[in-house]
């Protein structure tokens, strides 16, 4: 069959390109903008990439023979070229997930890992100590994860590993993708108002995810943390599967957070303050612990909840932490770039207060008193529109100067953030001042973390080789 991907250059539809070529598919595939890396890694596949969308493309003689069927990204829309000839030539179409569930999830025993925050992380996790333990998984991961070679194979086994993402599933299908995916074992690992450019509010996407929890089987598992409010709210609307709950207890420090909670099934307590390594208990006993190169509390979670799911398929929790002490993380997850004379570049896809907020805890709890800067574009769509701006401040007081980036196509003046920062700001709207003031701001020992889920008009490198020349 010939298969035409519409939006092909996104991870989700890239990696779906990518299952659908081992599955002994033709594929071709379009998208507004075909660049590095995941064109790359695509032609390496055999994959045909067209730059646009005119559906002259579509046909002979630009094409050998027309798809057969077109999965439909859900970026594309309503007066997009190629969506109209699909529709108008009666061409057969589907959604991403759809598809997926179909033609690779049919039969399988899928683990998913839903929620706002650490999706990637977690099932990079859940995914290679499966493979660890050798059971050969299938997956698809929104990242790069640096344990396997691709971001999606079909896998050995019945064992599936996806990233369950709450964004809607295509024009004609508003669902989220997560609801398409059939689990047996789900972890929702959090949930906090984001996407503002498709749900209007937090009750939106609790729907979406009882939806999700509607979806799996009484001989299944839901597993989630103790002390999310919004996502216990959306189990109390009704749970038909055993359930099993987790929480970190932090005994290395005298404050008391939010995440201890002594009640939990499963507990992580921290044997560093920093989450480099911690114990992990099953009803009050030691079953294991984790010595890795991770940190931070969010990172604890994500590797707890990877153990707990692996768990429901087999793998003991001491294999389990075997395994995460040889993860070796996910590219732009507090990805070191460079270290130019004692001064290290951190590049890190925080796009939300909560994550910022996060990843600098942990980088702060592991460097103690060296000096972070960080360095913060408000890209996402819900960053954008101005959605979290009244948090923002707050999830920054680990660094000890701040410089944001202020994009052309930001809808409001972030002015005020900077003005009632609780720590030195600046606010930049020129990529070369802005790594000039990094350098200026820079001494013995700084930690510069670049956040963003896009390419950031290259500072990244152009920051590190002017760092290499005020070096030298």
């Amino acid at each position: 069959m010939h298969i035409h991907i519409l939006g092909i250059c996104g991870t989700f539809m890239g990696s779906l390109a990518q299952l659908a070529k081992d599955l002994g598919h033709r594929v071709t595939g379009s998208d507004a903008n075909v660049y590095p890396p995941m064109s790359t890694q695509l032609e390496q596949a055999g994959i045909e990439l067209i730059q646009g969308f005119d559906p002259i493309y579509l046909q002979a003689p630009h094409m050998q023979t027309p798809p057969d069927l077109v999965i439909v990204g859900n970026a594309m829309s309503r007066g997009n070229p190629s969506v109209e000839y699909v529709l108008d030539q009666g061409i057969a179409y589907t959604s991403g997930p759809q598809w997926l569930r179909d033609h690779v999830l049919q039969g399988k025993w899928v683990l998913a890992v839903a929620g706002t925050h650490g999706k990637t992380t977690t099932s990079s996790m859940l995914a290679w100590i499966l493979e660890y333990a050798g059971m050969e998984p299938g997956y698809l991961i929104g990242g790069v994860t640096k344990n396997f070679p691709t971001s999606a194979r079909l896998g050995g086994t019945p064992f599936f590993v996806v990233e369950a993402d709450e964004y809607d599933s295509a024009f004609f299908d508003k669902r989220s993708k997560f609801v398409h995916y059939n689990a047996r074992t789900v972890i929702l690992n959090n949930l906090e108002f984001d996407h503002a450019d498709i749900f209007p509010d937090l009750a939106a996407i609790q729907k979406q995810f009882h939806h999700l929890v509607r979806t799996v089987p009484n001989n299944g598992l839901l597993i989630s943390p103790t002390n999310d409010k919004a996502l216990a709210e959306v189990i109390k609307q009704g749970c038909w599967t055993p359930q099993q709950q987790f929480a970190v207890i932090d005994n290395t420090s005298d404050a008391t957070t939010e995440t201890n909670n002594s009640a939990a099934e499963w507990q992580a307590k921290l044997l560093a303050a920093d989450g480099s390594s911690f114990a992990v208990l099953h009803n009050g006993e030691e079953v294991a612990q984790v010595h890795w190169q991770q940190t931070g509390i969010h990172n604890v979670n994500n590797g707890l909840a990877a153990i707990i799911a692996a768990r429901h398929v087999g793998v003991t929790p001491e294999h389990g932490a075997k395994a995460l002490e040889q993860f070796a993380g996910v590219k732009r997850r507090m990805e070191i770039l460079a270290d130019v004379h004692s001064v290290k570049v951190y590049d890190d896809f925080a796009h939300h207060p909560t994550a910022i907020k996060t990843t600098l805890a942990g980088l702060r709890a592991k460097v103690g008193d060296q000096k972070i800067i960080a360095i913060i574009e408000p890209r996402s769509n819900t960053m954008r529109m101005g959605v979290h701006k009244g948090a923002l401040n707050q999830s920054v007081t680990d660094a000890d100067d701040v410089l944001w980036y202020q994009p052309a196509n930001v809808d409001w003046a972030m002015d005020e953030v900077v003005n009632k920062s609780p720590v030195p700001a600046k606010l930049l709207r020129n990529l070369d001042e802005l790594i000039h003031c990094a350098i200026s701001l820079s001494e013995a020992n700084t930690h510069i973390v670049i956040m963003s889920n896009g390419g950031f008009g290259g500072v990244h490198q152009k920051l590190i080789e002017q760092l290499t020349k005020h070096a030298m």
